[in-house]
């Protein structure tokens, strides 16, 4: 299916080169080395490359278009320099343009450019074709960044950084400084990285431009990079950043969610004082710690609809301290999910990356802790917003990994998560790999071991279901159990074929307490063929066919589901993303019901055609079955769609609409029916400071949200924030809106570096 990311495939193909002797190891015909230059002193950014030392850098074109052509000449001239001293990587870029006026560009916050015009480096550091360090900046120099392991990014990694950026009538112009003590580099004297230049341009089509000839047929976009080489006496001293906050906070609630008439509590201001510690040995090894840390959220998570839904939802992590490093704790079963860890009262972790090891350890004393209780047919789950269950009960968490890098792309792995309880634990371990092969395929899998020892106390879980046909139930009433789970992947990766299969084996006794693992008690066989066509024409970039089968058995040899689902691929121009699937074969059975031919269509559209408008819309229609109530099929509709409006290029306006509907198929009674509207307003004053106002309904519970902040930014880790969240319900006459909860928050914290 069609995702609904802001970077689409804008980060796919992105790689490099420029002149010099060529690398061997590249599936590319000819690979390019670009020597590094050293200067003394710093360069001054302008965003106009005014500085002189610039006349000493060598400069590279970016002389094809990998998207939607294959590698055909660039249809606009770009320019790429690169400077270095013992501190800072200077990057300068030349982006002309023929039409200037059709540059799509916006003052925003960081993070949040990828449908602007953007131009950028990508830095194998180790040069071992594993991780890459991702820099890009729009043309007013606002800054995106994110972490690439293979050929997934995390757009939630922050690093601190310099840039300038000026539009011109020719074009724009973009400088960059990187500190070498934002990246993890190698203990060597003399270095060679590897580097991609990239630039993208959204026109009618979302055109990638590269400084290399690009093997489509090739998905390790890692392998086909240039070579910056003779990189000598980089800054890699230890260093130390620390990271107090304090933030007070002043809150009320209703006293009876249920009694309009209950009054209103206010409670007396609190304050909280924290901070958080890295320290940084040698460039490959960093140690975190946080101290009575403040893990709230700035930005609430967006409300997800899940009347139908038996399992646990999935929520992103926002944390800074969880979020830094989480590539290395990442595997294929997500065995570790830090969103899991709840309200610690202190946390540690240390990360190791040298050569062809990365080591990880994180350690939590969690005051409050959570659980995600899998089963067959449903995770057992709460209304407290993620679906867990944040309980009074303390626990350790200790978390350990271990990954040997080796060939392209290719690893083996050790994962072992440890919470423990005074009378209860969780242990998971295993071992996970990836083998990449004959330049377009890819072996991966896992393998894990469970042992749960449960509380003892009833009064957290209570259900009296076994896991399948043991003799274990879900309630906590101190059971000990094991458990195994294993997952495999066997797949190829190229421009017009591609091919998936997958294979997972979960018993019924499966929990994975520091993970996101909601079902167990199954054993499923899916497999997938995609045709890609590229026609590149005046209306069409690429086109194609998907056919995804399956079958899902429990461990009693019960055929739980089976599933044929063809779909139809579009990319057209207008930045425009079509995929139509129709469930042709959809059998389940659910709580010892039959349900046969639950038919229906799914709708997966996005679209950017200006840089004033961009639209997404997911949308399935037909026959559901109805999990919330008396097993039944229905007819009815899942609607998620969002609309982003940029009238001008500081303002943007958001407004995210989610709908639910089912009908009974028989008689047409109404079953449930419901929406959740949430408008954002942001104006960005600055590339540091915005105002934000959000605003949202929830039909569902007749509640009314509205929360505005100020922010500002100095970097991804010196902010400041003041802002309200107030809520509100509709209780009907004579009481009509009435405040639920209110709380108002100041936060500011500030990185100190040495």
């Amino acid at each position: 299916m069609l995702k609904a990311t802001v970077i689409l495939a804008a980060l796919t193909f992105t790689h490099s080169v420029g002149w010099g002797k060529p690398k061997s190891d590249s599936t590319n015909e000819q690979k390019y080395e670009l020597p590094a230059v050293w200067i003394s002193g710093n360069i001054d950014l302008t965003g106009k490359l005014t500085d002189p030392k610039w006349k000493l850098a060598p400069r590279v074109s970016l002389g094809y278009e990998v998207q939607p052509g294959n590698d055909t000449p660039a249809p606009q001239k770009t320019e790429a320099f690169v400077l270095y001293n013992s501190s800072y990587l200077y990057l300068g870029f030349v982006c002309h343009d023929t039409h200037p006026s059709q540059i799509r560009a916006h003052i925003t916050d960081r993070d949040n450019i990828f449908q602007d015009d953007f131009v950028g480096v990508i830095l194998d550091t180790y040069n071992n074709h594993q991780w890459g360090y991702e820099f890009f900046a729009n043309p007013f120099g606002i800054q995106g960044d994110l972490f690439r392991n293979g050929n997934n990014e995390d757009p939630n990694w922050d690093a601190v950084w310099y840039s300038k950026g000026t539009i011109s009538d020719s074009g724009y112009i973009v400088e960059m400084a990187i500190p070498f003590k934002s990246l993890r580099l190698p203990s060597e004297a003399v270095q060679n990285w590897g580097i991609s230049f990239i630039r993208n341009i959204p026109r009618a089509s979302r055109i990638q431009t590269s400084w290399v000839r690009v093997n489509l047929n090739d998905p390790c976009m890692l392998c086909q990079e240039g070579m910056l080489t003779g990189l000598t006496g980089l800054e890699s001293g230890s260093s130390i950043g620390v990271l107090p906050y304090a933030m007070g906070l002043e809150s009320g609630n209703i006293n009876d969610n249920s009694d309009p008439s209950s009054g209103f509590s206010n409670r007396p201001v609190t304050g909280r004082l924290g901070v958080g510690l890295t320290y940084f040995p040698n460039p490959s090894l960093s140690v975190q710690g946080v101290i009575n840390p403040d893990f709230s959220q700035v930005e609430s998570d967006v409300t997800q609809i899940s009347l139908n839904s038996t399992f646990a939802l999935f929520y992103p992590e926002k944390r800074p301290f969880f979020m830094e490093g989480n590539d290395v704790f990442s595997t294929l079963i997500q065995a570790y999910y830090s969103r899991m860890i709840n309200n610690p009262l202190a946390a540690a972790k240390l990360i190791e990356k040298s050569g062809s090891w990365a080591v990880g350890y994180l350690a939590a004393e969690d005051r409050t802790t959570p659980f995600i209780i899998a089963g067959e047919e449903g995770s057992v789950t709460n209304n407290n917003g993620d679906n867990t269950f944040p309980t009074p009960y303390r626990s350790f968490s200790n978390i350990l990994r271990a990954r040997y890098n080796f060939g392209k792309q290719s690893f083996v792995g050790l994962l072992g998560t440890f919470r423990n309880f005074t009378h209860a634990h969780n242990y998971v371990g295993g071992i996970d790999w990836n083998y990449f092969f004959g330049r377009n395929y890819t072996f991966d899998g896992q393998i894990l071991m469970s042992n749960t020892r449960e509380l003892n106390d009833t009064n957290i879980v209570s259900d009296p279901t076994f896991f399948g046909n043991t003799r274990f139930t879900k309630a906590f009433d101190g059971q000990e159990y094991d458990g195994t789970g294993f997952q495999t992947d066997f797949r190829r990766d190229a421009r017009h074929y591609s091919f998936r299969l997958t294979y997972k084996d979960f018993s019924p006794t499966f929990q994975a307490e520091d993970g996101y693992v909601f079902s167990n008690d199954l054993r499923t066989v899916d497999m997938e063929h995609t045709l890609l066509f590229y026609p590149n024409t005046p209306l069409v970039d690429n086109c194609g066919f998907d056919l995804e089968s399956g079958l899902h058995f429990d461990y009693q040899g019960s055929r739980k589901e089976s599933w044929v689902m063809p779909s139809l691929i579009l990319n057209l121009k207008s930045q425009t993303q079509i995929q139509a699937t129709y469930f042709l074969v959809n059998d389940e059975m659910f709580r010892s019901v039959n349900f046969v031919g639950v038919h229906r269509w799914q709708f997966d559209i996005q679209s950017e055609p200006t840089s004033l408008i961009s639209f997404y819309l997911d949308a399935s229609v037909g026959r559901f079955i109805d999990r919330a109530s008396d097993t039944a099929i229905g007819r009815g509709h899942q609607i998620t769609a969002e609309l982003v409006i940029r009238p001008t290029d500081r303002l943007s306006l958001t407004a995210d609409y989610s709908r639910s509907r089912l009908s009974n198929l028989v008689g047409g009674e109404l079953l449930y029916d419901g929406y959740i509207a949430r408008i954002s307003a942001i104006y960005q004053f600055n590339p540091e400071i915005f105002l934000r106002l959000v605003g949202q309904y929830d039909q569902f519970s007749n509640g009314v949200e509205i929360d505005p902040l100020f922010s500002f930014k100095l970097n991804p880790f010196t902010i400041f924030y003041a802002g309200m969240t107030n809520g509100l319900a509709e209780f009907g006459q004579p009481y009509g809106i009435m405040q639920t909860a209110r709380e108002f928050f100041v936060k500011a914290q500030y990185l100190f570096q040495y």
